[in-house]
Parts: structure tokens; sequence; C-alpha cells
């Protein structure tokens, strides 16, 4: 099993920051790639920014310049820095991680999702 648990949402400002943590633990071989998304009241989850095979890292448009992913790989852990916040990154936020794993019967990969975290920024 496979558990990915986010923190650090919360209330802000418009122009402050916050920081997001999202932790993979359990069984599996690798991780792959990991990405927030994030989902607004009315609208469809979203990729916000990920990480693939621990280096090809990409952006939605609407939060470059503004958000980072930090990452420390020795404690499966990738971050969300987001500076600069706007109304409209009012949402809950979600990590997805995709591991790999080693059965009997071969390698395997499987995607899991965090519980999500609410991040309200006010104006």
């Amino acid at each position: 099993q496979v558990q990915v648990v986010e923190s650090g949402g919360g209330l802000v400002q418009a122009g402050g920051s916050l920081r997001l943590s999202c932790s993979a633990s359990g069984s599996f071989f690798s991780i792959k790639a990991m990405g927030w998304y994030r989902q607004a009241p009315g609208k469809q989850r979203e990729l916000v920014a990920g990480i693939t095979e621990g280096v090809i890292t990409n952006y939605a448009d609407s939060v470059k310049g503004r958000f980072t992913i930090p990452r420390d790989n020795a404690k499966n852990t990738m971050y969300l820095q987001m500076n600069n916040l706007r109304p409209e990154d009012t949402a809950v936020y979600y990590c997805n991680t995709l591991i790999t794993a080693r059965t009997k019967w071969g390698p395997y990969e499987k995607d899991y999702w965090g519980q999500g975290t609410q991040v309200t920024v006010s104006s």
C-alpha cells in the first residue's frame, strides 16, 4: 500500500505565500512522477505543476514565475512553493504520485491521490 499525504494549506492574503508538502510512503520501488493539481468550486481539476523522472518539470501558464516545486528525494517529498498568490488560486490542492513497483509477475505503475488541502486567497 502507498499513502500520499498533503499538508500546508490555509488562508492567505493576495500577494502572500504558502508552501504545500506532499509525502509518499509505503511499499514501492520508485517514484516516477509527482504532480500538484487543484480544483476550484464548479471547475474541473487542473494540473498546476509536476515533475517526471526527477528532472522534467512543467507548470501551468497561470502559475509560471510564481510557483515552484522543490523536492527532497531522500524523503519522497515534493513541495509547492506558491508566491504572489492571487484570489483565483483559491482551490483544493491535490498531490498525485505515480509509483513503480515490482512483483513476481513483473513491474507495474500505479498512481495515488492525496486527500487534498484547501488554499484560500483573500483579496
